[in-house]
């Protein structure tokens, strides 16, 4: 009988021939929830024999994974922020540069902010993570996707917050005629079209489309929010968005014709443009 040790060996070989980044990591991540086991329970029994149903378990995670399948769609779930979220098809996975985003939007608000809203929510991520940090605020997310919503306000009830995001099936403002907030916050879709053709498998394939790109060369939906983000804002209000990382050129130029002061260009982890802040003039 091979044991655990062994086929972590044997599934991260596997996966490494597929062309999976981290193939270890993998191997160990799809072998622990096979087995209901965390990593460090699984290194505590590496030299265990390993019956036949339990690779039964395991064999079609692994295969699934040298497919090319994300992760997190396999382990149904990721950590963003303190929140465990689940993860499909319905909307792009949370990704640590939008958990910066989160903490960069933090860190520029002196007080709490009443109103907030999370443009193209997804998963909800942004929201719900807004919506913990503060908890006398209200906070509206919209989404053009039906099954986003419903995925976000799945992850609102897995992490007991039902009911503190307004969820709102919307073309970015459309259906937020006449209101303002505090913090107008998105990560939209900015991939070019050529971005996408050439992304790893897990996002090409696996991901949903309209959240990756909105055509062309990504600019569209970042631009759309910017032209309409004033109207939705009082003076000194915050805009934060996620960007592509070679889009600062076009966007800090736009941010000012449409009545934005104090626009910066802020890096992501990797030292890469990023992120965009503006204050409404």
């Amino acid at each position: 009988m091979l044991t655990v040790l062994e086929i972590i060996k044997r599934s991260a070989e596997f996966l490494a021939g597929k062309g999976v980044e981290c193939a270890r990591l993998n191997a160990e991540l799809l072998i622990g929830h096979a087995l209901g086991l965390k990593r460090m329970q699984l290194y505590l029994q590496f030299e265990r024999p390993l019956a036949e149903p339990e690779l039964e378990k395991i064999r079609p995670l692994v295969r699934r994974r040298g497919q090319r399948e994300p992760l997190q769609h396999i382990l149904g779930e990721t950590e963003f922020h303190g929140l465990r979220l689940k993860t499909d098809r319905r909307a792009l996975i949370p990704r640590p540069e939008t958990e910066l985003l989160v903490e960069l939007v933090v860190a520029r608000l002196s007080e709490p902010p009443r109103r907030l809203v999370d443009l193209g929510t997804g998963s909800g991520a942004i929201a719900l993570a807004l919506a913990r940090r503060y908890p006398e605020a209200e906070i509206v997310a919209t989404d053009a996707s039906a099954e986003a919503l419903a995925l976000a306000r799945e992850n609102a009830a897995l992490n007991g917050l039902d009911g503190r995001v307004r969820w709102l099936e919307s073309d970015w403002f459309a259906a937020l005629a006449g209101e303002s907030f505090d913090v107008v916050v998105s990560n939209p879709p900015y991939l070019s079209e050529a971005e996408v053709a050439s992304a790893a498998p897990e996002v090409r394939d696996h991901e949903p489309r309209a959240a990756l790109t909105p055509g062309g060369d990504g600019l569209a939906a970042l631009t759309a929010i910017i032209a309409s983000a004033g109207g939705h804002l009082p003076a000194g209000g915050l805009l934060a968005l996620e960007t592509g990382i070679a889009q600062h050129a076009t966007l800090l130029p736009i941010t000012a014709r449409h009545g934005f002061a104090a626009a910066e260009s802020c890096p992501d982890l990797t030292g890469r443009e990023r992120f965009v802040f503006a204050r409404k003039a």
